[in-house]
C-alpha cells in the first residue's frame, strides 16, 4: 500500500489550505490512483460499480491510502492491515447510504438499508418512508454488512465495544438523516445543528470502534478522554470534507454542507437561487460564498481546533493522541489536495 509521508508539519506559517491548493493536482491523482485496494475492497468496489457506479474508485483508494495515518496506535501492526480493509468496507457502505439518503427518489431504500447492520426490518420503524427500495442496491449493502460483520467476530474485544461500535453506527445514519431533512426543508439550515449532527457522518467513532475492538493494551479506564477528543476529531474531518465537496454540492441542489448553510442563514445566498440554478448561476452563487470568506473561516476554524486538541493528548496513556490528531491533519491536507475528486 502506497503512503504520503512529511505533510503533516509542512510550513507553519501557512494555513492548511494554502500549504496544498499551490500543488500538482494531476500528480496528486495519479498518486492515489497508484493505490492498490486489497482483494476483498477490490471485489466490492467491482461490484459498486456495476450497482451504483455514482462515485468513482478514486473515492475508496484515497480513504484507503489514509487509513494509516489515524488508525489508533493500539492497534497492533500485524493485524493493521486487516482493519484497514475492514474500515475501507465500512467507507463504501456508509457512502452509498449517504447517497441514497440525498436523493429524494432513493428515500425508501436508504430506510431499508440503514438497518441492515441492525437486523431490523424498516417497515417496522417509525418515520421509515413510504417508496420503492432498490433491491439489487439493498442486496448489495446487505453482502458488504455481512462481510464486515464476519471479520469483526474475530476481533480480539470485540464483545467488550460492539455496543459503542453499534450506537456510533447508528448516530451515522442519524446524521445521513439529518442531511436530508435539511435538503426537504431549507427553512430549519443552522450552523449549530449542522456541526453537531453533520459530524458524525464522517464516521470516525466507528473506525475508533474497530480499531479498540483490535487493540489488547488499550485501557478501557482511558474510554471516556478518548470519546472526548474523537468528538474534536471528527469535527476537524467534517471540516475538511466540507471545504473540499461544498460547490459539487451546490451545484447537486445539496444544501447541508456548514459552508452553504452559514452563507444561507447569513443571507449571502438564498435556496430561490439555488433550486432555479444552471451551470453559470451555481459558479456565480460559489463565487459569492468565497468573497464573504465563508470558507476561509471554517479553515481558520479547523487550525484553531488543531491547536486547541494537542492540549488534551496527554489524557491518554495507552494510545499516542498526538500521532492521531498528526495523522487528522495530514487527512486535511488531503481533503485540500484532492478538492472536487471526491
Amino acid at each position: 500500500m502506497m503512503m504520503f509521508t512529511g505533510m503533516a508539519h509542512e510550513a507553519r506559517g501557512q494555513t492548511a489550505a494554502e500549504r496544498w491548493r499551490g500543488s500538482d493536482p494531476g500528480a496528486y491523482t495519479r498518486r492515489v490512483n497508484g493505490v492498490t485496494l486489497p482483494p476483498t475492497a477490490r471485489t466490492f468496489a467491482d461490484r459498486y460499480d456495476r450497482v451504483v457506479g455514482d462515485r468513482d474508485r478514486f473515492l475508496w483508494k484515497w480513504i484507503h491510502n489514509l487509513f494509516d495515518k489515524f488508525t489508533l496506535t493500539s492497534v497492533p501492526s500485524r493485524v493493521r492491515g486487516a482493519v484497514y480493509e475492514q474500515k475501507t468496507l465500512l467507507t463504501m457502505f456508509v457512502t452509498v447510504l449517504d447517497d441514497l439518503a440525498e436523493s429524494d427518489a432513493d428515500q425508501g431504500t436508504f430506510d431499508a438499508g440503514r438497518w441492515i447492520p441492525f437486523e431490523v426490518d424498516a417497515t417496522e420503524q417509525e418515520g421509515s418512508a413510504a417508496g420503492e427500495v432498490d433491491g439489487e442496491v439493498l442486496d448489495y449493502l446487505a453482502d458488504l454488512w455481512d462481510e464486515i460483520d464476519a471479520t469483526l467476530w474475530d476481533a480480539p474485544r470485540y464483545a467488550e465495544f460492539v455496543d459503542l461500535f453499534e450506537y456510533d453506527l447508528r448516530q451515522t445514519c442519524n446524521a445521513m438523516a439529518y442531511s436530508g431533512l435539511v435538503n426537504d426543508n431549507p427553512a430549519i439550515a443552522n450552523r449549530a445543528e449542522t456541526e453537531r449532527h453533520d459530524a458524525y457522518n464522517m464516521t470516525m467513532f466507528p473506525y475508533a470502534g474497530i480499531d479498540l475492538m483490535h487493540s489488547p493494551s488499550f485501557d478501557r479506564a482511558e474510554l471516556g478522554a478518548l470519546r472526548s477528543i474523537l468528538c474534536d476529531l471528527q469535527q476537524m474531518a467534517r471540516i475538511g470534507n466540507w471545504v473540499t465537496t461544498w460547490e459539487r454540492e451546490l451545484a447537486e441542489g445539496d444544501i447541508s454542507s456548514g459552508v452553504v448553510v452559514c452563507a444561507l442563514r447569513r443571507g449571502v445566498i438564498d435556496y430561490e437561487e439555488i433550486a432555479d440554478a444552471d451551470s453559470r448561476d451555481v459558479e456565480r452563487l460559489a463565487d459569492r460564498i468565497r468573497s464573504h470568506g465563508i470558507e476561509s473561516e471554517f479553515t481558520r476554524e479547523w487550525e484553531l481546533r488543531d491547536r486547541t486538541v494537542r492540549k488534551r493528548t496527554a489524557e491518554l496513556e495507552s494510545v499516542d493522541a498526538e500521532r492521531i490528531v498528526d495523522g487528522i491533519e495530514t487527512v486535511m491536507n488531503h481533503h485540500l489536495a484532492s478538492e472536487g475528486q471526491k
